[in-house]
């Protein structure tokens, strides 16, 4: 797309043009997939247009699709790797040396947990993790001269306690440490952590970024950040085509497809979620809902002011009748799949003390045994109801 102004244009029309113009040689509007490992050249090193030489170092599909999440993250940089694991491992080898420390809200993803916690430690990176979401437990776990990330996850998986970025940017640039959010459960549609003072947003875009279950994915975002003497993005741009865990051609098309609907989804994603949460709630079968969309959320006043435009996707929600109901409800449910993942059209539904969370297990940060979560998907809100209603009566 063409500007010929200076205003930022909304989020619904980056989403569909930024990265994605239509093929300049044959006027396709959907750009073509490069389906290819290399490029030929013209003489040696002279390369073709976009100066493309081996799709590990660049491939004008990754880089398009790249080009639209930046957009839509407001970072000046994206980098589009196989999968959200790949993505974190690869921004922490990039920005860490033996002996630095990190700092890790306690209600990260069981995938992240375990990078760190039984893969990283192996090489010298040692880490602390804050038993809350709050800035100030997170100042108490900095090591002054050690720590050098900071790393938040707003709404969280799977408890959905919500973070004040901007304290957590303070507390970072205090200790002259990166503060890294993962931006995956909010999306860029709902939060835009760069703009809040954050330096990196880690997504798994096999989420809601890619919205249909058929992509795995992971991405890293920056803005001019310099780290170390260098600008961020070079680093994790040689860290990217060193270690190769690039996404390929096909998964970022897919991905890009899926980020141009991105907006539309997360409406339906966000009114259905709420009137879930609202109906969990006034059941006497169920103890507790986890949601920042209920006024009785702690953090409620927060999520109502970093997220726009809704309160997300996902609930998590506690059966009173304990581990027993919380496994026959997902085995009731019709509507929702028991699968891990989320973020899709469908809805699933896993319990992740066993599922996703098992990392955890024998930890103080182990998520309680009888949690379920929800990835509400867009299906009609009276089927849900209607789903949730036979499901919890049959746990009884």
């Amino acid at each position: 797309m063409i500007r010929t102004d200076t205003r930022l244009p909304g989020l619904a029309t980056r989403a569909i043009h930024d990265g994605q113009q239509p093929d300049p040689t044959t006027g396709a509007v959907v750009p073509p997939i490069y389906q290819t490992s290399t490029f030929v050249q013209d003489g040696v090193n002279q390369f073709r247009t976009g100066g493309h030489e081996y799709s590990r170092g660049s491939n004008p599909t990754r880089n398009g699709f790249e080009e639209q999440l930046a957009s839509l993250e407001q970072g000046t940089r994206a980098f589009a790797f196989a999968s959200g694991m790949a993505a974190e491992d690869a921004l922490l080898r990039a920005v860490l040396a033996p002996g630095d420390h990190i700092v890790l809200a306690s209600d990260v993803y069981g995938g992240t947990f375990r990078l760190v916690d039984q893969v990283l430690s192996k090489w010298g990176i040692e880490h602390g993790f804050v038993p809350s979401a709050s800035a100030s437990d997170a100042a108490e776990t900095v090591l002054p001269g050690r720590t050098k990330v900071l790393w938040l996850e707003t709404p969280s998986n799977p408890l959905l306690r919500v973070a004040d970025i901007a304290a957590w940017a303070q507390v970072a640039d205090d200790a002259d440490a990166l503060l890294v959010v993962d931006n995956t459960f909010a999306s860029p549609a709902l939060q835009n952590p760069l703009v809040l003072g954050a330096h990196v947003v880690v997504h798994s875009t096999t989420k809601y970024i890619g919205g249909h279950s058929d992509v795995l994915g992971g991405a890293v975002v920056v803005g001019d950040t310099e780290w170390r003497g260098q600008p961020l993005s070079e680093l994790i741009g040689f860290q990217q085509f060193a270690g190769g865990a690039v996404a390929g051609p096909f998964d970022s098309f897919l991905a890009a497809r899926g980020l141009k609907t991105l907006p539309l989804r997360m409406e339906r994603h966000c009114s259905n979620a709420l009137e879930v949460a609202r109906f969990l709630r006034s059941r006497s079968d169920v103890l507790e809902v986890n949601y920042p969309g209920l006024e009785e959320h702690p953090q409620h006043e927060l999520a109502a002011q970093t997220l726009t435009g809704g309160f997300g996707g996902i609930i998590s929600f506690r059966p009173a009748g304990g581990i027993e109901a919380a496994h026959a409800f997902v085995r009731e449910t019709e509507l929702y799949n028991l699968s891990v993942s989320l973020g899709g059209v469908e809805s699933l539904a896993c319990v992740p003390h066993s599922m996703t969370h098992g990392s955890r297990v024998g930890t103080p940060y182990e998520v309680p045994e009888d949690l379920v979560r929800l990835s509400v998907g867009i299906e009609d809100i009276e089927d849900h109801l209607a789903d949730l209603d036979r499901a919890l009566g049959a746990a009884r």
